[in-house]
């Protein structure tokens, strides 16, 4: 028997977020398949390295681009296309759980087009912040500079509710300072990359992008500047 006012016990993730969690797993679908021999022929066990050298975002080309004034489409879209391809496919799993988790609380309150320009500018931000802040010798690859967009679009609404409330905003950061010190500890123990730079710069353009596209948001700060 039906009701209108039937509620879901689980709100469904909007259709954004869905699409880029397919679209990510897709594709590292097809690379772990091709490497096994299982898709693809035997070609398709150099699908993830030549997508890397193709679409992966490279500091040293980012640098070629500066110096020379050129900006060829096929090194320009690196910026865009770095984080749908994953290294590993332990990689893409947790981006895609990242997606799903910080997507769904962002979309659900920013909307879904604003989740999603958060998250491709976010990539672009934290690959800026890998090519200028360091000298890197390794291409970025990955979705988790934008997904640490998300994160800061997450620590933003944390941010206004505990202004709201007039609890200490400080309490807003404690997730990125957290994931932060596991990932500079695990890079300490292990030897990891310097991919937390373009991480943060990620977040910081996530937080930064969300003062614009969350609701009402350009107009509080129109507002603000005229009282100004």
């Amino acid at each position: 028997m039906s009701s209108e006012h039937y509620t879901p016990p689980v709100n469904p993730l909007p259709p954004v977020v869905v699409a880029m969690v397919l679209f990510i797993m897709g594709i590292e679908l097809a690379f772990t398949l091709g490497t096994r021999g299982l898709v693809g022929g035997p070609g398709a066990v150099g699908w993830r390295l030549e997508a890397i050298q193709r679409y992966s975002f490279s500091a040293d080309i980012f640098d070629w681009m500066v110096m020379n004034g050129r900006w060829p489409v096929e090194h320009v879209i690196r910026f865009f296309t770095y984080p749908f391809v994953s290294g590993s496919f332990t990689q893409a799993l947790f981006v895609c759980v990242f997606v799903l988790a910080m997507g769904k609380m962002v979309g659900e309150v920013f909307g879904g087009f604003a989740m999603l320009v958060i998250f491709v500018l976010s990539g672009v931000g934290g690959a800026l912040a890998y090519a200028v802040l360091l000298d890197p010798r390794y291409p970025l690859v990955g979705g988790f500079p934008p997904v640490y967009g998300l994160i800061g679009a997450f620590t933003w609404l944390l941010w206004r509710r505990l202004s709201l409330v007039g609890e200490n905003q400080a309490r807003a950061f404690q997730l990125i300072a957290v994931l932060m010190g596991i990932q500079l500890l695990f890079g300490l123990i292990f030897g990891g990359t310097s991919d937390w730079v373009a991480d943060l710069g990620g977040f910081a353009t996530g937080f930064g992008l969300s003062f614009f596209v969350a609701p009402g948001g350009w107009a509080r700060l129109v507002g603000r500047i005229r009282r100004d």
